[in-house]
């Protein structure tokens, strides 16, 4: 019975490392797991009263990237930035172009889960969103996964920050998306 009762916990224990072993190294993969065909489709700079805050790099395994299609936006960051400016910048616009006020629920929820996505940027810093139609998003931060938020909703309002005609950069919209080629 001793034997039984030692062979069990090894098997459980060989297990449990296993399983933390597989979550370590889908954490570490990188946003390229999730989009193995994804190519560049463009890339531009983001610039606030003529300071670089970050490049931006779109991801897609379409040529013509929207909606009905994954894809991943590649953000390095240039300064030093707060989550929580990052956090409040992102739902003013995506208030701003939603052209209407967000239900206060849904705006502390979405809060919650960027703060858990982001972090505290600093030069060099990278943050990779990766969207998922139908699904939601996921985050990942200098290529490690950071949080998933399964939510489509969530994930078509925060990359429209970008990629809506509305956007509050439209030639950096363009150069994402490959039209100023």
């Amino acid at each position: 019975m001793a034997a039984l009762t030692s062979r069990l916990c090894s098997t459980l224990l060989l297990a449990l490392l296993l399983a933390c072993a597989q979550a370590q190294a889908d954490s570490q993969a990188g946003w390229r797991e999730r989009l193995p065909q994804a190519s560049l489709i463009g890339s531009g700079d983001f610039s606030w009263f003529g300071f670089s805050v970050y490049n931006a790099r779109l991801w897609s395994p379409a040529q013509q990237v929207d909606f009905s299609q994954p894809f991943a936006l590649e953000l390095t960051y240039r300064r030093n930035i707060s989550r929580d400016t990052l956090v409040d910048t992102s739902l003013d616009e995506i208030r701003r172009i939603n052209g209407q006020p967000l239900d206060r629920e849904q705006q502390e929820t979405w809060a919650q889960q960027m703060r858990q996505a982001f972090v505290d940027v600093k030069d060099g810093t990278r943050i990779t969103g990766v969207f998922l139609p139908e699904e939601g998003c996921r985050f990942y931060v200098d290529g490690k996964l950071q949080h998933v938020i399964d939510d489509p909703e969530f994930a078509r309002a925060f990359f429209s920050i970008w990629l809506d005609p509305q956007t509050r950069s439209p030639k950096l919209r363009a150069a994402l998306l490959g039209l100023n080629q």
